[in-house]
């Protein structure tokens, strides 16, 4: 939602899942690939935001940015193995973001434009769970399922 509320030219979703594409659409996406269809485009964008986390999404979002591209890494994989070869990050001049630290700047950006109804959290809030149902909120988190993007413990 943010990225599209900036217009650019387009904004591409990399998702394996179907549900979550339909979502990702109605967040703004004007396109939306599977992780194989991403293959055929290395090289091909600007910019990249890598929100998954997932192993092997860092190293794909580095090879999807042009040569002086910018890459903004925002997903932590637990795999301490996960890795961008260091070779590519030069041999591109990859500029490389993440998102500790983040300027006040950014963060008074971000409440602006959920502010002016910009960003719609309630959109990728797919489950609630009274904050005493936690355990059942991690569970439903860890399942892997297709259908849990966010879950929000309500106190």
């Amino acid at each position: 939602q943010l990225l599209a509320a900036m217009a650019p030219a387009e904004v591409v979703v990399v998702e394996p899942s179907s549900a979550r594409a339909e979502l990702a659409v109605e967040c703004g996406a004007t396109t939306v690939i599977t992780p194989r269809e991403a293959l055929q485009r290395i090289g091909r964008f600007d910019t990249v935001l890598e929100a998954a986390g997932a192993r092997g999404t860092a190293d794909l979002a580095a090879r999807l940015a042009r040569r002086g591209g910018r890459l903004a890494l925002t997903g932590v994989p637990g795999d301490a193995e996960d890795a961008i070869p260091t070779v590519h990050l030069v041999a591109t001049q990859l500029t490389v973001h993440t998102v500790f630290g983040a300027p006040s700047r950014a963060w008074t950006h971000a409440v602006r434009m959920f502010g002016i109804g910009r960003l719609d959290p309630g959109l990728i809030v797919t489950h609630e769970y009274a904050l005493d149902d936690a355990q059942s909120a991690l569970d439903t988190l860890e399942s892997g399922r297709d259908d849990v993007v966010k879950i929000l413990l309500k106190p």
